[in-house]
């Protein structure tokens, strides 16, 4: 099974250039023409058209496009059940935030072993991009993340929120913080957004930092004002490295689990997905309702 031909198909019809496909499998631009006719002679039909306006899926690409997740997946899953074959564990491959590695890490994975006794699993550290595409082709099987990318073949669920907090090691207020010394935060896709609504005079700062245990490194080495994972201010506190800055507005990312469709039903991912709702149940309770005005609670 040529399975090179399907991935190169499916990443143009994604892509809309063969310059570009080539770019992202590392071939020539010759090598994805090659491979896109030889998928067309087997098929005996035209995938895409080419024209100056770029490259566009035909009919028949369009009707084949379903059916090549389908083939690819297929695979992936045949490679994965021969590697796990004999007397190993099956192994559970999943992704996982940088932010979300965390002192709470150990209990999910606890929780995960003692729901799967016998499941090898591994675990990595990566960006939302990564595993959305990790998912996609299959290299993973569940991904913990901030921000989805929406796709026919992925599910995701919402599992809760995290809250970044903005700390300093050189000013008590807002008011105070100056740009020169102030480190954007890019922990995710959407918290650029939401800083800039929030601080929109902070936004031309010179530094940005896209993970946590980096941010908080940096406010140990250089100094600064930022904001942390509400879980790392403690520490920030307590060694007097920064102060929190009360009247500034925290901002939550929501956390997202993240499975392709072909697996979100079945039991060991079903299994899965329950482990990580039990594990930020806390992020998702409701705050306790007040009873209307007179009426005895």
């Amino acid at each position: 099974m040529q399975i090179e031909l399907i991935e190169t198909f499916l990443d143009l019809c994604e892509t809309r250039s063969f310059n570009r496909t080539a770019e992202r499998l590392g071939v020539t631009q010759s090598t994805v023409s090659g491979r896109i006719s030889a998928l067309e002679k087997a098929l005996g039909q035209k995938l895409f058209d080419r024209s100056r306006s770029g490259t566009q899926p035909t009919l028949q690409g369009l009707r084949f496009e379903p059916h090549a997740r389908g083939l690819r997946h297929g695979w992936t899953e045949a490679r994965h059940a021969v590697g796990d074959a004999g007397s190993r564990p099956a192994t559970i491959r999943i992704g996982i935030q940088h932010d979300l590695v965390n002192a709470h890490f150990s209990d999910l994975i606890a929780a995960f072993r003692l729901s799967l006794p016998d499941t090898a699993f591994f675990f990595e550290a990566d960006y939302s991009a990564q595993m959305c595409a990790d998912l996609t082709t299959g290299k993973e099987d569940l991904a913990i993340l901030f921000s989805p990318r929406f796709h026919p073949d992925l599910y995701f669920e919402t599992l809760g929120e995290v809250t970044y907090v903005m700390v300093s090691t050189e000013v008590e207020r807002l008011e105070e913080v100056r740009r020169e010394t102030y480190i954007l935060p890019h922990f995710s896709d959407a918290i650029p957004h939401a800083h800039a609504a929030l601080h929109p005079t902070l936004v031309d700062a010179s530094l940005s930092i896209g993970q946590n245990a980096a941010m908080v490194a940096l406010l140990r080495s250089m100094g600064g004002t930022a904001y942390v994972m509400q879980s790392s201010v403690a520490d920030l506190t307590a060694d007097r490295t920064c102060r929190l800055i009360p009247d500034a507005p925290p901002i939550t990312q929501t956390v997202f689990a993240g499975v392709n469709q072909r697996f979100r039903h079945r039991p060991v991912h079903r299994r899965l997905l329950a482990c990580l709702r039990d594990h930020f149940a806390f992020a998702r309770q409701p705050e306790p309702r007040r009873p209307a005005r007179g009426v005895r609670a």
